[in-house]
């Protein structure tokens, strides 16, 4: 009986242990931010975060497209966000600066964005932390983004995990039948052209 309680009690103790390592690897931020990985065309598939007003404001979005691209500076990338709200398309652009693990976002003096992309075994996926600090609003939001619209059940349950390990609510996860944005917004003829196009036309 001893022997068994013994064992019993070494069980626990590794179970105890072993689970503040997995939280520990899962909130790792990575430490050499390879540029060239992020740059181009990401969908957002789900995301997290504790403000109440944000994650409603998260599910009014069809879907979400982010594009890194490289600037000039070596320590700068440009970001560009494009939000679908049904048949409109808004479109957010920011230059990030880089900074070690972590990341920055220019805004001007609205509020401070401060980020890190955080451990994944997804090979086309990127998890986004991010500080949001504002007048308005003090949150941590986590970003689940991939170059597919959808990822495997695996892949979804590894984000719920860094989830939980922030103390986050459940995800806002992405509907992805909904279209994207295209990257650039579309040229609107104005009137003149469009006046002058319509007398051709005649």
């Amino acid at each position: 009986m001893f022997a068994v309680c013994a064992v019993t009690l070494l069980c626990l103790m590794s179970v105890s242990r072993s689970a503040p390592m997995v939280c520990e690897e899962l909130v790792h931020p990575l430490n050499q931010q390879e540029p060239r990985h992020f740059e181009g065309k990401w969908a957002l598939v789900a995301g997290s975060l504790d403000h109440l007003a944000s994650v409603e404001a998260l599910r009014l979005r069809d879907s979400i497209t982010m594009y890194f691209s490289n600037s000039s500076e070596a320590s700068t990338i440009s970001y560009t966000q494009v939000n679908r709200f049904g048949d409109q398309c808004q479109y957010l652009h920011y230059n990030i600066s880089m900074q070690g693990s972590s990341f920055s976002f220019d805004v001007g003096n609205r509020f401070e964005l401060m980020g890190s992309f955080l451990y994944t075994s997804c090979p086309d996926c990127a998890v986004m932390r991010w500080n949001v600090k504002s007048t308005r609003r003090l949150s941590t939001d986590l970003y689940l983004l991939s170059r597919r619209r959808e990822v495997e059940q695996k892949e979804m349950e590894e984000f719920r995990a860094q989830l939980k390990c922030y103390q986050l609510p459940e995800p806002v996860v992405m509907d992805p039948t909904k279209e994207l944005c295209p990257e650039q917004p579309e040229i609107q003829p104005s009137a003149a052209a469009a006046a002058a196009a319509a007398a051709a036309a005649a």
